[in-house]
């Protein structure tokens, strides 16, 4: 017993003080309980049993100091404690972190995924087992096959002509959910292709050597690792998956409004299709796809193969621009201010791999103008819809839809990876020199024109889902407004609101 008791005596005194934060806000707007962190301070023996305090009043007093001490230069751990611990020279702390119980946490920097109602998730990687995407949002009791999305698959792959990329993939895709008997169910719709044609041994040079202009250095600044065969992600592979879930939204648009999506090349390197030469109401996609670099103009056409044929056999690229236009697409697609269809087509295009530049209507031109050049007077037509008589705004007003053709342009940059040498850096930042192996397109736009209108499409039928839920939801104002419904004939004018 005696020897108990001495050893009560000697036993340091362990006082546990407890701060506990009051609940905060996250970022999202949901309330979480913070870090509760705990400082066990053990004291040496003392003659005189230290007064007690109240929890809440310890809390208090510590939450009231800094825990950056200012004042020491050196890098012990007393520079870090409030100045109650530092005048304890013998005492021992130990700091114990103890996680959240209810700490909400969401992280959404992945960019995998486009859209907000109807919302479209791309995998896969240039030389992996396959690329594809997930749809999700999709209405119900559409009918829809893998034939809907082959098409412009077909025109999307690489190895169709002489201007592409000669590496040989068919691009057959598969739906393996989210439709049933031919209609889709209203659930998530995967859709997978398989890659078939790789040649990673292409790229071994490329594991160490950066491509100039390419994502390869900033795929390394950014993880710290990449995958090499074919640039990964960064491949224009990845949009196998766009196009698959363009073709379900363009389906969604020609049957609900008869909305047409048309893209076409309208500039090669430096043949540029004049303004004029197409009018978009007599635009058809035959006349786009016939030939091999998707010119409506059969003269320009011509001009620009030859373009791209000279670049090609020197082991160089060009680039071009894409030009796109809207037929009966609804009015009133679009929200003010930060979300105007414009801004959101912009977003969806840019994000298409050599993409440097996009206007729409009278885009970079307009400057030129005076407001009184610019502005597209109104009429009333024979129908009794509101139309402008020319269309300098592209369609888009305040952002909205006005239900004119909406029309606009996308450059993109000739092709990074070239067969000529070029000086760069390796890896450990040695200057080398490189010259690229591979199978390239000596020019993207031919096989870009699919990939514009696919991403047109996602943005227009995501709009539409929010106008409807937004505006249509209750009774419209019939003198301002239409109700949504098909139009009677897709050869009028629509403004079906």
């Amino acid at each position: 017993m005696t020897e108990k008791s001495n050893e009560e005596k000697t036993k340091p005194e362990e006082t546990v003080i407890e701060n506990v934060a009051s609940a905060s806000m996250l970022s999202d707007g949901s309330r979480s309980s913070c870090y509760a962190s705990k400082l066990s301070l053990i004291e040496a023996p003392k003659k005189r049993r230290r007064p007690k305090r109240c929890k809440c009043s310890m809390a208090a007093s510590i939450a009231s100091k800094p825990f950056l001490g200012a004042a020491r230069t050196d890098r012990s751990l007393g520079s870090f404690l409030p100045s109650d611990f530092r005048q304890h020279p013998s005492s021992t702390v130990h700091i114990l972190i103890h996680s959240p119980t209810h700490m909400k946490l969401q992280v959404k920097a992945a960019g995998n995924t486009f859209g907000t109602h109807f919302r479209v998730t791309t995998y896969g990687e240039s030389h992996g087992g396959g690329v594809g995407c997930i749809i999700d949002g999709c209405p119900p009791r559409i009918p829809l096959s893998e034939a809907d999305m082959q098409f412009d698959l077909d025109r999307r792959r690489p190895g169709q002509s002489r201007i592409t990329t000669p590496r040989k993939e068919t691009d057959t895709c598969k739906i393996t959910s989210g439709v049933y008997e031919g209609m889709t169910t209203g659930t998530p719709i995967h859709v997978f292709v398989p890659n078939t044609d790789q040649r990673g041994h292409d790229y071994i040079e490329m594991s160490d050597a950066y491509r100039p202009s390419h994502a390869d250095a900033t795929y390394d600044m950014k993880y710290g690792v990449r995958s090499v065969p074919g640039g990964g992600r960064s491949s224009a592979r990845e949009t196998i998956g766009r196009v698959a879930a363009g073709a379900v939204a363009k389906k969604i648009l020609k049957l609900y409004s008869g909305l047409e999506i048309l893209a076409y090349v309208s500039q090669v390197h430096k043949v540029v299709l004049p303004e004029g030469v197409v009018d978009y109401d007599t635009l058809t996609l035959d006349k786009i796809e016939s030939n091999i670099v998707r010119c409506p103009d059969p003269e320009h056409a011509e001009k620009m193969i030859a373009a791209i044929d000279a670049v090609r056999v020197r082991g160089d690229s060009v680039g071009g621009v894409v030009t796109c236009a809207m037929r009966n697409c609804p009015c009133g697609l679009g929200s003010p201010v930060f979300e105007k269809l414009e801004a959101e087509l912009a977003k969806a295009v840019m994000s298409l791999p050599a993409t440097k530049g996009f206007e729409f209507g009278s885009g970079f031109a307009g400057t030129f103008m005076t407001g009184s050049e610019h502005n597209d007077e109104f009429y009333t037509d024979e129908y009794g819809n509101i139309r402008t008589r020319t269309n300098r705004s592209g369609g888009i007003q305040g952002g909205i839809s006005n239900g004119e053709i909406i029309n606009m342009r996308i450059a993109f940059k000739p092709t990074s990876t070239i067969g000529r040498k070029q000086h760069t850096v390796t890896r450990d930042k040695k200057e080398t020199e490189l010259r690229a192996r591979g199978r390239h397109d000596p020019c993207v736009v031919p096989r870009a024109v699919p990939m514009v209108e696919a991403m047109v499409a996602l943005v227009l039928v995501d709009q539409l889902m929010a106008h409807y839920a937004q505006c249509h939801l209750f009774p419209v104002n019939s003198e301002l407004q239409e109700p949504m419904k098909l139009p009677q004939s897709l050869s009028q004018p629509t403004c079906n609101m």
